[in-house]
This record gives structure tokens, C-alpha cells and sequence, in this order.
């Protein structure tokens, strides 16, 4: 991926948060700088975000992704108007319904990835995901702790956002051996850029879900969203989180009218 730097030098508002989006090669993100990714990255659609290769490449002996299937659209390639191009739901294989949780794995899990896809009824919807890295308070352990398309590695390496492909939109890698170990919990968010300027909200979305996949390939989970709210800019779709130092899932479905400053100010980062 092109990673973008951030423009800001003082402390971190909602103006740089959502202000994200000029692309320019990046060095490490800080709290400095939010909002400055979206609007530049967005821009150029030229530049493609995903070029970065990910940490973990997928097993040889993993499942093949359907044929048919395109890959993720650019900013620039998606549609504006008219009937939004949807993209089929992968086949679903251990699916829970909203609030069921469920341990992931038996056995010790070195890595895992979280995949994601939807589809928009809007064309004017642009969907992200993020990844908050929160403590035992709930609250991120430091202001560089979230993973989103503008800034797509933890400060320890352990967490990464890469491009989909195949059946996926987006994806989150998860190496647990490099996890801090005052990370208990990892949250996905879905979020609609320009949510609140354009009046766009989760009513027009349909087919989100979540599946999580480990080192081989083989689906853990999934979760399938049915709810879909009006007054809703942003959802938590699940969370991976440490019980009895074992990880779990939990199939979250639930969201907040807020953007991806106010979900940042929600999980601790400092916003002024």
C-alpha cells in the first residue's frame, strides 16, 4: 500500500482525522494526524493504496477464492451513480448470529486474518475498516494503535491492514506472537467516508460480514450482518478479544453516529 504522511505537526483534531487523503509516501503515523489521510489517498485515484504486499502471504495449501469474483474496486473505479456494483458474499462456513461469541480456536493461534465485504445500495457510500488495539480499560494502550488504510501497521508490527482481493473488500492480518501483550482486544469498524457531510448512513448498506480465517486458510468464524440502522455512520462489527488467555470472537453488529475522529476520541486516542 502507499502509505501517506501526515501534514499536521500540533496535536491531533478532528480536522486532521478526517482529513486523510493526499497521497505521499508515509513514515510512522502518530497522534499528529487522522483526517489528513482520507481526503488525500482518495483523491489520486492513479495511486494505487494496495501495493504493499502482506506480512503473511496465504498458505499454498489454502482454499481457492472463486474465479469469478472481482478484485476490490479503486476509489476511482467505483461507481458513482446509477445501480452501485455489488459483489457476491463469500460462502459463509461457521457463521454466529449478533452477540454470540465463541472461542476461536482449541488449539494456540499464531496469526489470523480478518476478512471483509458488503455492499452498498448508495453508490456514494464509501466503506473502510479500521482496527482499535485496546487494553484491559478499553481504551487503545497509545495514540498510534489503530490500523486503517492511512495508517496500515501497529507501532509493534502485529497488526496490518492490506488490500482484499478474490471474495474480500479489506482485510486485517493479526500475528499474535508479535501482539503486545497489553492488547486484550482488537475491534473491527466499518465506517462511510464523508459520512456526515453527504447524509450517508448503514440503511444503505446490505451483505457486511466478517470472517475469520487462520494461518491455513481455514474460516474460525463469520458473521454476517442483518441490522442495518439509519442513524448509523459507523459499525463495530465484531471484536477479537483474550479470555482466559485464550482468544475469542464476538459477533459486536452494533454501531455509532460517529466518524472515524469520534470513534478515535471514543477508544482513547487524543483528539482536541
Amino acid at each position: 500500500m502507499v502509505t501517506v504522511k501526515m501534514k499536521t505537526s500540533g496535536p491531533m483534531n478532528r480536522n486532521s482525522i478526517l482529513s486523510i487523503n493526499m497521497p505521499e509516501p508515509q513514515s510512522v503515523k502518530n497522534k499528529n494526524n487522522i483526517t489528513t489521510i482520507v481526503k488525500n489517498t482518495r483523491n489520486n485515484s492513479s495511486v494505487s493504496l494496495y501495493s504493499q504486499q502482506p506480512f503473511r502471504q496465504p498458505p499454498s495449501n489454502a482454499p481457492q477464492q472463486p474465479q469469478n469474483i472481482q478484485p476490490a474496486l479503486t476509489a476511482g473505479q467505483q461507481n458513482t451513480g446509477g445501480t452501485p456494483i455489488a459483489r457476491p458474499v463469500p460462502t459463509l462456513l461457521n457463521k454466529v448470529q449478533k452477540g454470540q461469541k465463541i472461542l476461536l480456536s482449541a488449539a494456540p493461534l499464531t496469526a489470523v486474518d480478518a476478512c471483509f465485504g458488503w455492499n452498498v445500495t448508495d453508490a456514494r457510500c464509501d466503506v473502510d475498516v479500521s482496527a482499535f488495539l485496546l487494553g484491559a480499560d478499553g481504551k487503545v494502550i497509545g495514540d498510534s494503535w489503530f490500523v486503517f488504510y492511512g495508517q496500515t501497521l501497529s507501532p509493534d508490527q502485529s497488526t496490518r491492514f492490506v488490500s482484499g482481493g478474490g471474495a474480500d473488500r479489506e482485510l486485517i492480518q493479526v500475528d499474535f506472537k508479535r501482539l503486545n501483550p497489553q492488547v486484550k482486544k482488537i475491534v473491527f469498524v466499518l465506517t462511510i467516508n464523508d459520512a456526515l457531510a453527504n447524509r450517508l448512513h448503514f440503511g444503505m448498506l446490505k451483505d457486511a460480514y466478517v470472517r475469520i480465517l487462520d494461518q491455513t486458510g481455514h474460516e474460525l468464524v463469520s458473521f454476517l450482518m442483518t441490522d442495518y440502522y439509519n442513524n448509523v455512520i459507523s459499525m463495530m462489527i465484531g471484536e477479537l478479544y483474550q479470555h482466559n488467555s485464550a482468544w475469542k470472537f464476538n459477533a459486536v453488529g452494533n454501531g455509532v453516529a460517529k466518524d472515524l475522529a469520534g470513534l478515535c476520541a471514543l477508544y482513547g486516542v487524543q483528539v482536541l
